[in-house]
């Protein structure tokens, strides 16, 4: 075993607080001694101790001379627990291997330097890919404090999402359906338009096999308030609220309706007539909404990438044709003239679920970033 591997149990550790940490990263730890694992832990909820706490308490009194194995850069600073650096010091830990530097920009560095003043050997870099890769939506928002966008499609190969008559149930199959409601429970927020409402009444809650999961936020975009106050978007059992998005002009009656019915209200500028989805990027990262998954309709899907807030595209391919021209696109709006003007998508990535296939990548303005 050496750093990469244990680093890698660490990094595993870190995953499983998904979807209960946000805005806050995901963190895991291993302390090591005499190559064996002697504690572990990881980040369980926000307000709760950190990763480091849980594995050195773990760990007890084999902490000392140890390695401890962690995939964010230890806290050195006062929060709403006290710093892990002082824990660090006080397990009397020999040596600590970081994954990645703590990205945010007020922070960054603190807590390697002084662990290394106060003669701890550090080491920074280990599995890092990794690291970013599991705390993407983290990074951008620490750095930005707008959310990471995922959009999310599911089509057949001739590129439909549905029939000419709406009719999309299902496109794709069961293993599909249950990495989407995966994507719902580690993301914070979750976005459709006012049609999606209208046409399919969906829940847009989080449905995992063990019935843990964490519902999003949901976000429908409404800018005349046209949605039924029945809608069970509305009207469910779900701890997390439901935000709709309207304009400047929307109605009095129609927000009183909604808002009786349960709606958070959230108004926001158009553009061209529809919600200025950049500017709402602002408003739903100022409601501490760190990452955010859009699921539907052609219409938002497409305006999302013209207005540049993807960062991740994910999208899922059933092995079925409509064989028409009259099914509903994937995208609908205007696109670029030239094909040199076609978003570029980076790092794809191609994989299996069940019979669909799923294909994600990031945008170039993400991988910048």
């Amino acid at each position: 075993m050496n750093d990469s591997d244990f680093m890698s149990q660490a990094l595993a550790l870190a995953a499983r607080g998904a979807g209960r940490v946000s805005p806050n990263p995901m963190v895991g730890a291993v302390v090591v001694r005499d190559n064996q694992v002697v504690g572990q832990g990881f980040h369980q909820a926000v307000g709760g101790p950190h990763a480091e706490v849980h594995a050195l308490d773990d760990a007890g009194d084999k902490a000392r001379g140890a390695t401890l194995y962690v995939t964010l850069e230890p806290c050195n600073h006062h929060g709403r627990t006290p710093p892990c650096t002082e824990k660090i010091l006080n397990a009397g830990i020999r040596r600590v291997v970081v994954a990645m530097a703590d990205p945010n920009p007020d922070v960054r560095g603190g807590g390697n330097t002084f662990l290394q003043s106060k003669g701890i050997e550090v080491a920074c870099g280990v599995a890092e890919t990794g690291a970013r890769q599991l705390n993407e939506c983290f990074i951008k928002f620490v750095r930005t404090r707008r959310p990471f966008v995922v959009l999310k499609m599911a089509a057949t190969l001739d590129g439909r999402i549905a029939t000419r008559t709406g009719d999309a149930r299902w496109v794709t199959g069961a293993a599909a359906r249950a990495e989407v409601h995966r994507l719902r429970h580690t993301l914070d927020a979750i976005l459709v338009g006012v049609g999606t409402v209208a046409a399919d009444d969906p829940q847009l809650t989080t449905r995992l096999a063990d019935g843990q999961g964490v519902d999003p936020i949901r976000v429908v975009l409404d800018t005349r308030l046209r949605m039924s106050e029945r809608a069970r978007v509305l009207t469910q059992s779900s701890p997390r609220p439901t935000y709709v998005v309207c304009g400047p002009d929307a109605a009095q009656p129609d927000r009183q309706r909604l808002m009786s019915g349960g709606a958070h209200l959230l108004d926001a500028p158009l553009n061209n007539g529809v919600i200025d989805l950049d500017a709402l990027m602002t408003q739903l990262g100022a409601l501490n909404i760190a990452s955010l998954l859009i699921e539907g309709g052609a219409r938002v899907a497409a305006g999302a990438l013209a207005a540049g807030i993807v960062d991740k595209v994910i999208f899922f391919y059933a092995p079925k044709l409509l064989g028409g021209d009259d099914g509903i696109p994937m995208l609908r709006g205007p696109g670029p003239e030239f094909m040199r003007d076609a978003l570029a998508i980076h790092n794809l990535s191609v994989s299996r679920m069940g019979e669909d296939v799923m294909v994600q990548g990031y945008c170039a303005d993400a991988i910048k970033s």
